[in-house]
């Protein structure tokens, strides 16, 4: 009784805090929050440090020397996680080779390359739920055919490398119910060639993915010309109409106007929510394309296979530093060092990943079938879903409503049971349903469509 009483006291200032303005009481989950106070700057600092020191991690770079080149990164990175899988029951560690580049390619020949994967299996035998994170750990200089230039790589991608490594750290001791994989990609820098391969044997085999996350510089602070300066904001990039949409996808989204409302553009406003409760000074800013303007990232081979995946991002990008050979030029410095890494931003953006993943993985499965009843005209809406199939049986569901011009859910209703009718027209809100356990886990919203109740 005490629990379900903590549980209602708590839901009561959750949902309390939806309608206010003046004030915004934030209530957290013990075990999320714990988590989060674990990262640390020094094994941050430590990392990108370490991916430094090899001068270069080109995929063209050697790969039989063990202080420089993309095979000493990659020898890296295998070593510290298996050694953090050494004390682990649930967490192991896989080298996935493949075949990249051609004659007519960006790398002008065909080599092997390698993605690093570690792998933090679920603790629930009825769940095969995976959340994936990405981060590349190959990099290059101004000249992309240059495989000797020191090309650091701090930033790009040694921060989201670090955010990583750091999650696998803490996550090595504390199994979760779905699986979580860490995926260290090479390749990004000659075509995404390595999110290609991974998203391919994702397809091939069947993964039930709930969301990819991939973490691309995320640790600028600073922006070249503008001088403009913040470690206390992080974009995510979400796409709207689904690469891989399909003529009955359309059909649906044409229908209910949902050109606002992928998949992954739900697992943005989750991150925006969930990071912005756990995490203290930084806020979330959507941005609606799928990537920075006319450039893309890892996630993108994961959104054309119909995988829900978002990139995280630093708000203010330095171009002095982004792919620059280091070095003073007209009395600028150029350069992607660690002297150009704010630490502390990358801890907040590394905390806010780890903040997602946890809430998802210890939340039920999401709702299906969520459907509007539009059998009559009613200045109220009815709305039905089912139950989710697999794993842990939801306590109850969050019914979500926002006005049609609103970027972000601004109403959260606990309900029990698969069915409601609530007070708010359908033709003046957008609807949505999320799944909620006892302690305040919630899934991903799905949308609400336009049917008949079943």
């Amino acid at each position: 009784m005490k629990k379900i009483f903590q549980f209602f006291l708590a839901l009561t200032m959750l949902l309390t805090s939806a309608f206010m303005t003046a004030q915004n009481i934030m209530v957290r989950e013990k075990r999320v929050e714990e988590s989060v106070l674990k990262v640390r700057s020094d094994s941050i600092k430590s990392t990108i440090s370490n991916l430094v020191s090899k001068h270069t991690r080109h995929n063209l770079s050697t790969k039989s020397n063990s202080l420089q080149g993309i095979g000493a990164a990659a020898q890296l990175i295998l070593q510290k996680l298996d050694t953090y899988a050494k004390g682990s029951a649930h967490m192991s560690v896989q080298k996935y080779e493949y075949r990249a580049g051609g004659e007519k390619t960006r790398l002008g020949k065909e080599i092997t390359l390698s993605n690093i994967v570690a792998n933090l299996k679920g603790s629930s035998e009825s769940c095969d739920r995976v959340i994936i994170l990405l981060a590349h750990y190959d990099s290059r200089s101004f000249d992309n055919s240059d495989s000797t230039a020191f090309a650091p790589g701090a930033n790009d991608n040694g921060s989201g490398v670090a955010a990583l490594m750091e999650i696998a750290r803490i996550l090595s001791t504390q199994p979760l119910p779905v699986t979580i994989k860490l995926m260290f990609l090479s390749g990004e820098e000659h075509g995404l060639l390595g999110a290609a391969h991974m998203a391919s044997i994702a397809r091939e085999e069947g993964w039930n993915i709930s969301a990819v996350i991939n973490n691309d510089m995320i640790g600028n602070s600073r922006s070249s010309g503008t001088e403009l300066s913040s470690n206390m904001i992080l974009r995510v990039f979400s796409e709207s109409i689904p690469f891989a949409e399909t003529p009955e996808m359309k059909r649906i989204r044409e229908f209910n106007s949902a050109e606002n409302d992928s998949e992954s553009r739900q697992l943005a406003r989750y991150i925006k929510e969930i990071s912005e409760r756990y995490v203290d000074n930084l806020k979330i800013s959507l941005i609606y394309r799928n990537d920075r303007f006319g450039r893309g990232g890892d996630h993108t081979p994961f959104n054309r296979l119909g995988f829900s995946s978002v990139r995280l991002c630093e708000y203010y990008e330095n171009y002095d530093r982004t792919h620059q050979i280091p070095g003073i030029r007209d009395g600028k410095e150029y350069g992607d060092l660690i002297s150009g890494v704010d630490i502390e931003y990358v801890k907040k953006n590394t905390q806010a990943n780890l903040a997602t993943i946890m809430n998802l993985a210890l939340a039920p499965a999401k709702p299906s079938k969520v459907t509007i009843d539009i059998s009559a005209l009613s200045s109220s809406t009815i709305i039905s879903w089912d139950q989710p199939k697999d794993g842990q049986k939801p306590y109850g569901y969050y019914i979500l409503i926002r006005e049609t011009d609103k970027s972000m859910w601004e109403k959260k209703f606990f309900v029990k049971g698969t069915s409601t009718e609530i007070p708010y027209s359908k033709d003046n809100h957008f609807f949505a349903v999320q799944s909620v356990n006892e302690n305040g886990n919630e899934s991903l919203a799905t949308f609400a469509v336009g049917g008949s109740v079943r």
